[in-house]
């Protein structure tokens, strides 16, 4: 397994615990549709959530969330819709990204951006 994909697994595992401690039910994890992957889709009170995780192990050329381009941003939309029709989902929902940074010495820094990005912005 490369590097990069063990310190993106781990911020996952590190995105899904805080959903979870912050009260979210989470419903799948790496939801795949054609080319796009969903990190986490999640449920809090009335919303769907679909969450992309970044994480870097340095903000050496920016913050992980600034690595979301518009091209993830469509993919995810177009996931998320396809999701919804197979699930019969018509309810509110949104898209959140969730940042992790990593410090050399085991700490790390996870923000969590609510409504990041919506369909059509």
């Amino acid at each position: 397994m490369s590097r990069n994909k063990e310190i993106g697994d781990y911020g996952e595992k590190l995105a899904v615990q805080h959903l979870m401690n912050s009260g979210y039910e989470i419903l799948e994890k790496n939801w795949r549709y054609s080319r796009a992957e969903i990190d986490v889709i999640c449920k809090k009170s009335e919303h769907l959530v679909f969450v992309e995780v970044k994480t870097r192990s340095s903000n050496r050329y920016g913050e992980p969330s600034d690595f979301v381009s518009a091209r993830k941003e469509q993919f995810m939309i177009d996931a998320a819709s396809a999701y919804m029709y197979e699930k019969k989902y018509e309810w509110k929902f949104r898209f959140d990204i969730i940042s992790v940074l990593l410090h050399k010495d085991g700490s790390f820094k996870l923000q969590h951006f609510e409504d990041a990005f919506f369909p059509g912005w």
